[in-house]
This record gives structure tokens, sequence and C-alpha cells, in this order.
């Protein structure tokens, strides 16, 4: 019930995408508990000739091997994941911040009439998935939902190059997306495979993993601006690597509106004592919310 398609990240993207790690991380607690009480689960459900494997993955003949960790030892999963400054799929991220630097470097990029297309070389992954090559006329579409606006690198390129930033609420806004000038040098801009940041994307050297790529801009005089970026400026190796102050600021940012100052305190406070919480604590890292949230139509029940 948590595996799921590419298809959630096709065409018009639904509301369901945001809700799917958490139903997964639900559906794991529920997991163990049932377990724990003597639920049985199918076996083998991997390897099983109508298992995961056969009918979901590379087929019965496949075989995958998954490092668990020994018994004491340190989970290092944590650190195979990356901060998000900006509000956007990850492979985003790093396109954001190279047309910020490229708006402060080159204002005139910002109007389309200076502009005769934008070519943004990357990954197999970012070309496929959120770039041009996923053949997804939505991801063109200015009335298009903001979850499908946030899996396409045309648009999100165009808004950082015109606002020179990234905004979670306004950056999405059906008006502004719908701008003549944003819709005119947002459908100038494609994306294209390029095999050495798809070779980077999938290095395991942390030195040279790459989540960006290059851009070639062609003006309407002939001239041409070349820039790249390999990771975002929060990554760890980027320009600005992220640290707690950032952290703090990005979470007071987020809940301005939603929750109450003193509420976004108490949880800054409590959530910076985790190693110290003891288990009738742990209710604290809850927060209230201080606006009266949309309930959804009536249901089933």
């Amino acid at each position: 019930t948590t595996t799921q398609t590419r298809q959630s990240r096709k065409g018009e993207i639904s509301t369901w995408k945001a809700h799917a790690p958490a139903f997964a991380g639900k559906m794991a607690v529920e997991a163990v508990d049932r377990a724990m009480r003597g639920q049985t689960s199918p076996t083998p459900i991997y390897e099983g000739e109508d298992g995961v494997i056969a009918w979901l993955l590379s087929g019965p003949e496949a075989r995958y091997e998954v490092a668990l960790p020994a018994p004491g030892e340190t989970k290092r999963a944590i650190l195979d994941t990356y901060t998000k400054e900006h509000s956007a799929e990850y492979q985003a991220q790093a396109w954001i911040d190279l047309a910020r630097k490229l708006r402060r470097e080159h204002p005139e990029l910002a109007d389309p009439a200076n502009v005769a297309s934008v070519l943004i070389k990357t990954s197999h992954h970012t070309h496929y998935v959120i770039g041009s090559g996923a053949n997804d006329p939505q991801k063109y579409d200015p009335t298009a939902s903001r979850e499908t606006l946030d899996h396409s690198i045309p648009y999100i390129f165009t808004v950082a190059l015109q606002d020179g930033a990234w905004h979670h609420v306004d950056s999405y806004a059906p008006e502004r997306a719908a701008r003549p000038d944003t819709v005119e040098l947002w459908h100038k801009v494609t994306t294209q495979e390029d095999p050495e940041w798809t070779r980077r994307y999938h290095s395991l050297d942390i030195s040279e993993k790459a989540f960006g790529g290059s851009v070639e801009i062609t003006l309407t005089d002939g001239s041409v601006i070349t820039d790249q970026i390999a990771v975002a400026d929060a990554h760890p190796l980027g320009a600005r690597p992220f640290a707690r102050e950032q952290y703090i600021t990005k979470f007071r940012t987020l809940a301005e509106g939603l929750v109450a100052p003193e509420e976004i305190e108490r949880f800054l406070d409590t959530v910076q004592r985790l190693p110290e919480l003891k288990a009738g604590e742990l209710g604290q890292l809850n927060i209230a919310a201080a606006v009266e949230l949309e309930t959804s139509p009536k249901g089933i029940f």
C-alpha cells in the first residue's frame, strides 16, 4: 500500500504527492505495531515469485542487496539527505541559486525581449523528471497546480531568474505563474541530458556528486551567456552551507502567520534540547496552529 509508481510525478501532479511520505511513515509504525501483536505478513514479500521484485521492480530473476546496520552501529542514512533552502523539488535547488546569481550579474535576462533561448544541460533524472524531457505539457502551463509547477525546472528557473529570489507561497501564486512576461520567457527554456552531469549525479564520491548542470542563454543580439553549478548553495559543499542559524530562520519563515510567536519560541527551545528530553516530554514536539485550518468536504464518514 506504500509502493507507488513514477506516475505520481507525471502530468498534472496531485495533492496526494505531499502526503505520500507521511502515509508511508504512518503505515510503517502501524506495521511494527501489528507485527508485535502477532499479525503475520506475506512471505517472502520482496523476493517471492509474485512479490515486489518480481512484479514491481526488475523481474523474478533480479537480485537486490540491502545493507543493514549491525547491532549498535551508527545509522548513516540521515547523512545521505540534503538540505532544501527553497520550497521546491530538490533537483531544482541548485538551479534556483544559479538563477539568483545570474539575475544579479545580468539583470537584462529578466526581460524575455532580450532572450532568444535558454538551454539547461543536466542529469538524466532532472531532464526526464522535472525538465522538458518529461514530455509533460503541464510543465509549461501557467494554470497548472502548485505541485506541477514544483516539478517544472523551466518554470522554476524562469521565476528565480526574474525575481532573483524564491518564496514558498508567492513564487507559486496563480497570478505569478500567469504573468505574460514570465510565460514568454518560460516557454523559451528547455532542458537536455548531459552524460557528464548524469555521471556526477550517480557518483558515490561526495566531492563530485552533483545535482545541477550548466546553462546556455542565447540573447537576441546573438551573444551567449554560460554558467554552471554543481550543488545548491545550502549543500555542505555549496557556497553557503546551512548551519543551525539558517535552519531556524527557515522554520520561522514557514511558520509565520500559521503558528503563534510564543509557540514558535517554545518549539525551537524544545527541539534544540532533543538529546535531553525524557520520554514524557516528546509530546512537546507537537505544534499548535494559530489559525483555523481548512477542513476537507465531508467524505464517507
